[in-house]
């Protein structure tokens, strides 16, 4: 799929939270085909103590609008200066990249965890377009940490697990009583630990499973190696030949 580094306009900035914030950034010219799990290396400005872009999930797409939104989570020096940013402003892009999920199966569930929420809007709405509503569980120690939850509404049934009790079911989202239930696929992205305990579910029960990681990354493209995973099929970089993998490449996950 060919990349392209395109100038985005800030369009609106929402904050969510203490730490979260959302971007709806327009496009001046017509988006190319974005996958669900897909996402863009973002050059940071007005910090000269971040040399490198920011790889973040994209959340949703507006072809019709030509906008593109961000879900980001503010955990370090770049993050923090994007949530500064105000509207208007440019950012410049390099999009899309990585390989994104595959929309299939017909009684799907879509696990996020945190921050890993942000690539399942989009891809429930790819769902959606096939006349499919997906069971979409969504986890966080707290309520406050589960960033966004009332837009996956029209595109599943949506439920919700924490850790403290505060929303939805108290727990881990692999303790949820949704998370028992029969289905033939199965999405997630979020915390290492909560991806390998939804895999090992699915491995034992024959169900086809994928993974987002979020490995750190820097070049996006595969060139500095810093994001490689061990794969059954030897190193893979998560940003050229993932983010997305299919848990049938990553058996050890079972372990």
């Amino acid at each position: 799929m060919k990349k392209h580094i395109a100038d985005f306009v800030i369009a609106e900035k929402k904050t969510i939270g203490s730490s979260y914030f959302t971007l709806l950034l327009k496009s001046p010219e017509a988006l190319p085909e974005i996958l669900p799990g897909q996402f863009v290396e973002v050059q940071v400005p007005d910090n000269k103590e971040v040399f490198l872009r920011r790889p973040i999930s994209i959340h949703d797409v507006d072809y019709a609008a030509n906008t593109m939104t961000l879900l980001v989570q503010v955990v370090g020096k770049g993050t923090r200066t994007l949530s500064q940013l105000a509207e208007g402003r440019t950012l410049n892009l390099v999009y899309p990249l990585g390989n994104g999920f595959s929309i299939d199966g017909q009684k799907p569930l879509l696990v996020g965890g945190g921050a890993g929420i942000a690539p399942l809007l989009y891809t429930a709405k790819k769902y959606s377009e096939k006349g499919i509503r997906p069971a979409i569980l969504l986890g966080g120690r707290t309520a406050e940490l589960i960033p966004v939850k009332e837009e996956f509404r029209p595109y599943g049934e949506v439920f919700f697990a924490t850790e403290d009790g505060s929303l939805g079911e108290k727990g881990l989202v692999t303790q949820h009583t949704a998370f028992g239930k029969s289905y033939d696929s199965i999405l997630t992205c979020g915390p290492t630990p909560m991806m390998k305990a939804v895999a090992r579910h699915a491995l034992k029960n024959g169900i086809r499973c994928q993974v987002s990681l979020e490995n750190t990354m820097a070049c996006g493209v595969g060139a500095c190696l810093c994001c490689v995973t061990k794969t059954d099929h030897g190193h893979r970089c998560v940003c050229k030949d993932g983010p997305v993998f299919n848990v049938e490449n990553m058996k050890e996950w079972a372990n």
